[in-house]
């Protein structure tokens, strides 16, 4: 059987079931004995069933319900997301069901499979540190469930996107320290499978190339965003001889986490290493001295990721659009630096 051209008819034959029992099982119907959901899915995606079939032969019910999977809540950034996100739902008339995955690739698997038991009529999310696969997604877009990604997103799907300017946040970050006579400049970024971390990194590049300061990979550290182990990568920093006169951090928690070890250990702070974070977090107010930050829009961020999801509900799915809404961000220069 070639791929491409399955249809409903085709798969409830292999399976010898009938076919309104398999268009019951790929829209995730309660009444489906779980063993043949698990056969018709598996023969569905071998078989590359397309979206645009599910549209032909599967009639779907608005629930009026929409997902929003995030990867934590250790900081502020994702609840506010949310906060923002169920506002504009509610306007629009659906009410959102929130996932957090914890960081953890399997943890995400199981969300997405929990929407589509759910059988929400569409999904927002921001990937995992961990998710470098991307099998768990493509389900939404086979059964014709639109899906947005924000923040953290994914260039293998075909969807629309909700991102901010984070070359130009860390560009703008780093110039400010090169302007107030910063010349060695470190940055602690994450992990090189999130694209954000990715486009930070460019920018601070960039940014040293500029002003023609030489670019020193070992000023450059990669690390899993466990806060625990900030004190590790700054004590590889200091051990440096002579050691950076600044230090951009890929996220406020490390740069606060980065401050709160620098100020226990005598060092001043922006005299001797300044510190400049990003997302403008509501802890970079409350650390002492006040966290010099790159802000993203996150009322923003939130509704507008919103208002493409809703937009793709209510299109057919022939006629969905897949492009990416880039958004400001703004240096707010504070005493740490």
């Amino acid at each position: 059987m070639k791929k491409h051209q399955v249809t409903i008819i085709d798969i409830a034959r292999q399976l010898g079931i009938s076919k309104s029992t398999v268009s019951r099982a790929l829209s995730c119907h309660p009444n489906v004995h779980e063993q043949t959901r698990i056969k018709v899915l598996k023969l569905a995606e071998e078989f590359e069933y397309q979206r645009n079939m599910f549209s032909v032969n599967l009639t779907r019910k608005a629930t009026h319900t929409i997902g929003i999977i995030v990867p934590e809540f250790n900081r502020s950034f994702f609840p506010q997301v949310i906060k923002s996100a169920q506002e504009a739902a509610k306007d629009a008339g659906y009410n959102l069901i929130i996932a957090q995955s914890d960081e953890n690739y399997q943890t995400e698997v199981t969300n997405a499979k929990l929407m589509l038991q759910y059988q929400v009529d569409g999904v927002l999310i921001s990937l995992t540190k961990e998710t470098n696969n991307f099998d768990h997604l493509k389900q939404f877009e086979r059964r014709g469930v639109p899906i947005v990604f924000f923040n953290r997103v994914c260039d293998q799907i075909i969807a629309p996107k909700v991102i901010v300017d984070d070359y130009e946040g860390a560009f703008a970050a780093v110039e400010h320290l090169i302007e107030t006579g910063k010349k060695k400049i470190a940055h602690l970024t994450g992990p090189e499978t999130l694209k954000v971390c990715n486009n930070r990194k460019r920018g601070y590049f960039d940014a040293l190339k500029k002003y023609d300061i030489p670019i020193d990979e070992e000023l450059v550290l990669h690390y899993d965003l466990n806060l625990a182990q900030v004190r590790i990568y700054l004590n590889h920093f200091l051990a440096m001889d002579p050691r950076p006169d600044a230090l951009f951090c890929v996220n406020d928690p490390t740069a606060v986490e980065v401050i709160k070890l620098l100020k226990a250990k005598g060092i001043k702070i922006p005299e001797e290493i300044a510190v400049v974070g990003f997302s403008n977090d509501l802890v970079s107010t409350f650390i002492e001295p006040q966290l010099t930050t790159v802000e993203q829009p996150i009322d923003q961020l939130g509704r507008t990721a919103v208002a493409l999801l809703v937009d793709q509900i209510n299109r057919d799915i022939a006629n969905w659009k897949a492009h990416t809404v880039v958004l400001k961000t703004n240096l707010i220069i504070r005493a740490s630096s």
